[in-house]
């Protein structure tokens, strides 16, 4: 069972590097595809990254494209995001999710989710 628990959020500058964390107190974090969304206030829930259960594969939204890296590592149990050349709209709530699926862009095809952290980019 798969139980996400996002960590590394916090207060940053703009331009600033964050890495988010996303750990499994499961024990099948290896047969899942991951994902990473992010809310901002007011705001639907967007799709920022994913990867395959492998890691040899990954996806990410066009808004972060060259900005963002996805990866994992299986035996740590722990999916990370990070984030390169930040800037206020990237001020969002984080979830991590959990596919047993498809890797995609759609909330949809996600299984599980974390509670999410909060990154706020200061100017």
């Amino acid at each position: 069972q798969v139980q996400l628990v996002e960590s590394g959020g916090g207060l940053v500058q703009a331009g600033d590097t964050l890495k988010l964390s996303c750990g499994d107190s499961g024990r099948t974090f290896s047969s899942y595809n991951m994902g990473w969304f992010r809310q901002a206030p007011g705001k639907e829930r967007e799709f920022v990254a994913a990867i395959s259960w492998s890691g040899i594969s990954t996806y990410y939204a066009d808004s972060v494209k060259g900005r963002i890296t996805i990866s994992r590592d299986n035996a740590k149990n722990t999916v990370y995001l990070r984030m390169t050349s930040l800037n206020p709209e990237d001020t969002a709530v984080y979830y991590c999710a959990a596919s047993r699926r498809a890797m995609g862009s759609s909330w949809l095809q996600y299984d599980f989710w974390g509670q999410g952290t909060q990154v706020t980019v200061a100017s």
